[in-house]
């Protein structure tokens, strides 16, 4: 699917993948970074929808770790499809597979928790499988700030790009002209 390494983001070739911000795990966070994650998950849930990037989101065991954070689910755009897993990378399971091969989007942009375990499994295997992945640093977080910087830094050696929530949005505007630039760039102020 990956022909050249694209440098910008295109809403129409973009799709929004949030992993694993449930209740428990979330609970588990650094208090800033978990504020951080659920301010920056929700505009970039709320921008795909404004933009109509499709959105894909996972959770890790729901039965153990709840279900996705209340502020986030309730920024889901409708068609936001919803995948309980086990693996820790997303594509282990295969109704993942099926529902993002359908998408036929290949930049797959992803943020959630935890970076080191199923951001970076996911975002490498992706990378592998041929996507064009970029890494939301500022929407992501570990337990441990040490392992968030060292999947940053693995991501960036496989060559995943690692980029912001600011960035994003107006990557897949591309100018201030876009009818919806004020409602976009609200989400970020």
């Amino acid at each position: 699917m990956r022909q050249g390494t694209p440098l910008l983001l295109s809403a129409d070739q973009s799709l929004f993948l949030l992993v694993d911000v449930q209740a428990r795990l979330s609970a588990a966070m650094p208090a800033d970074d978990r504020a951080r994650v659920l301010r920056r998950g929700a505009a970039l849930l709320r921008g795909a929808g404004l933009l109509q990037v499709p959105v894909m989101v996972s959770e890790q065991y729901p039965k153990g770790l709840g279900h996705t954070e209340p502020a986030l689910a309730e920024a889901f755009p409708a068609s936001a499809i919803v995948i309980e897993k086990t693996c820790f990378a997303c594509g282990g399971e295969q109704a993942f597979r099926a529902a993002i091969a359908a998408q036929g989007r290949p930049q797959v942009v992803i943020a959630g928790m935890e970076a080191h375990v199923c951001v970076l499994q996911t975002a490498l295997a992706l990378h592998d499988d041929g996507y064009h992945v970029f890494v939301v640093e500022d929407a992501v977080s570990s337990r441990d700030p040490a392992n968030r910087q060292n999947a940053m830094a693995r991501l960036r050696q496989a060559g995943v790009t690692v980029t912001n929530a600011e960035s994003v949005l107006f990557e897949w505007m591309r100018d201030a002209r876009h009818p919806q630039f004020k409602a976009v760039s609200a989400l970020i102020k």
